[in-house]
């Protein structure tokens, strides 16, 4: 496959064009509206190229799709749809274009040379099953019809029934394209394919009536008629035992002989074909910077060295006389903090932090999002390998945000850091930045889902600091707890790149996460897995948090009595999710406005 990756040089001045052609632009000027249809042409060819974001965004009209992503006439198109649309793009100039759709061009053409640049690597194609991000975990959550996928007509029934078949392909070509990864080197680590044989074995081995994929039709709306009911469920229970259980099965039985047998001995992704180049990428597409993995690493060592004196200060607070190694030991295992016994005891507790700062959110935020928002426990299905998340609602605000926590024993779970947990991945958090882009009817529709980690995490993590200020953290474990997140981060810069790009083993990161941070082992080691498994990812959180904190740093010193924090909240939020340089640009111009 021919290699269409644009230098990070050119990147850059790219964004350093537009910045500097802004600053020329007279704020008044109109929309073009030539621009502005290309902008809804490019989301529309995107949603078809990827029916599922369409589905979680609730645009249901492509419910029924699933395209074989692993094609090569898929990997063709995706990249012909980007080349064009750079081409387009480049037809506009920043003097015809309002300061809005300034942006809007220079995020389009970040999307396009990102996309281009990772569908020129082989990895999405050869390695398409991991334990924690592949498309087959999340057709396990969209199966279980509490979900994104719509389960309230029958046309929506035959919709997932349409899906389940295009996706059974997938699998089974999923299967074609591993056994070939095998034969070029491309491969997972053994401790990442023995994560993933018990997700495939359970959904091989369990009975029809108890499947994940049979829950839709054990949910059947009252107003269905008899008729519908049992013809759907005869449907459904065909396209198990025929398609795709057999298919399960096949899967199952390849990882656990062929698959484990050929998988990595090493951790990092530079022990593949091209690994190096790869990792040089996800930096890029990730953080949105230039950075190198050497500056990360030399960053996350500094960060993990600051936050370990904060730490200390709150061992001395709470009178705990041992090292700082002991007192992790000691919050790990601390059955105080273990008070639970019951899942819905621990959404409970997440409501009443929720509950409990509602009156400082004012001092804050300004714009508050409409879309509800509710905390649930991860599906049984994938929650031994899962971390919190949250899961944006529907654009129309129809279907809430979704704060999912695993539980995978209640009687072991430790509170310790459950409000600054809150604050990252509910509010305002995730659930505020990405709500809030949705509702923004200012925004084109593509920029309204799109996804930076270096923004998006970097926002939420920075929210975690707000705490004090929302009237949390009274209880110094609490504020250990939001201290131990951040390190959880800062090592993620060191570990990140210490397994992708310093030849790190699996085992040398796990024991320095386990020497930095009071989270468990078993909890570590499924992080440090992630990491494995999605190279890059990692170090977003960090690098965003820390330039949005050095923007409200700058503009607090630059305003002085002008600063508005509910202000500058505003305007980090408003424009949705945007590579960090443009975040810049834009506070700059902001201070420079009030100043």
């Amino acid at each position: 496959m021919k290699k269409v990756i644009l230098s990070l040089f050119t990147i850059s001045l790219l964004l350093i064009s537009c910045k500097e052609e802004t600053k020329k632009e007279v704020v008044t000027q109109q929309p073009n509206q030539q621009f502005d249809t290309l902008l809804k042409e490019y989301n529309e060819g995107k949603l078809q190229l990827n029916p599922i974001n369409a589905t979680y965004a609730g645009d249901n009209r492509f419910n029924d799709l699933f395209p074989n992503t692993l094609s090569d006439a898929y990997s063709l198109k995706t990249k012909d749809f980007f080349t064009n649309y750079k081409a387009k793009l480049a037809e506009f100039s920043n003097n015809e274009l309002s300061e809005s759709q300034q942006m809007s061009k220079a995020v389009l053409a970040w999307d396009c040379d990102m996309a281009l640049s990772q569908n020129s690597f082989k990895n999405d194609m050869l390695l398409p099953i991991n334990q924690m991000w592949t498309v087959n975990l999340t057709m396990g959550q969209l199966a279980s019809g509490s979900s994104a996928q719509p389960f309230k007509t029958v046309k929506d029934y035959e919709n997932w029934l349409s899906r389940l078949d295009k996706y059974n392909v997938w699998l089974q070509f999923a299967r074609k394209r591993m056994a070939q990864g095998i034969k070029q080197g491309y491969v997972l680590p053994k401790s990442l394919i023995k994560k993933v044989i018990p997700q495939f074995t359970t959904l091989a081995e369990t009975p029809v009536k108890d499947h994940l994929f049979y829950a839709p039709v054990k949910n059947f709306p009252e107003k269905f008629s008899t008729e519908d009911q049992d013809q759907l469920t005869k449907a459904y229970t065909k396209i198990l035992t025929k398609k795709l259980i057999p298919s399960f099965k096949a899967m199952a039985s390849f990882l656990a002989t062929d698959y484990l047998k050929a998988g990595l001995e090493s951790s990092g992704i530079s022990a593949i074909p091209e690994g190096e180049a790869y990792y040089k990428h996800a930096i890029k597409n990730y953080t949105t910077t230039n950075m190198t993995a050497d500056e990360i690493h030399q960053l996350g060592l500094k960060e993990v060295a600051r936050i370990l004196s904060e730490m200390d200060k709150v061992k001395q607070q709470v009178g705990f006389e041992g090292d700082l190694k002991a007192f992790f030991n000691f919050v790990r295992n601390n059955k105080e903090l273990m008070p639970y016994t019951k899942p819905e005891e621990i959404i409970k507790n997440f409501n009443a932090i929720h509950d409990k700062m509602k009156p400082q959110l004012e001092k804050l935020f300004g714009n508050k999002p409409k879309t509800p928002f509710i905390v649930k426990q991860t599906e049984k299905f994938r929650e031994a390998s899962a971390s919190a998340e949250y899961n944006p609602g529907s654009l129309d605000g129809t279907r809430p945000g979704v704060f999912y926590t695993p539980i995978p024993d209640a009687s072991k779970y430790n509170v310790f850091s459950d409000e600054a947990l809150f604050l990252h991945e509910a509010i305002p958090g995730h659930h505020y930045q990405i709500s809030l882009t949705q509702e923004n009817k200012e925004l084109p529709d593509f920029r309204k889902t799109l996804w930076y980690s270096a923004y998006g995490e970097g926002w939420a993590l920075y929210t975690e600091n707000l705490g004090k200020e929302l009237g949390l953290y009274t209880d110094p474990y609490q504020y250990f707890g939001m201290l131990g997140m951040e390190m959880h981060r800062a090592i993620r810069l060191v570990v990140d790149t210490g397994m992708h790009a310093k030849g790190w083993s699996r085992e040398k990161a796990i024991q320095y996460s386990l020497d930095n941070e009071a989270e468990s082992e078993a909890s570590i080691i499924s992080e440090i897995e992630r990491y494995m498994a999605n190279p890059g990812q990692a170090l977003s959180y960090k690098i965003g948090q820390l330039k949005i904190r050095e923007l409200r740093a700058k503009a607090k010193q630059a305003l002085g009595a002008k600063f508005d924090i509910r202000e500058f909240h505003n305007q980090v939020l408003e424009t949705g999710c945007i590579p960090l340089a443009l975040l810049e640009s834009k506070i700059d111009k902001w201070i420079a406005t009030n100043k």
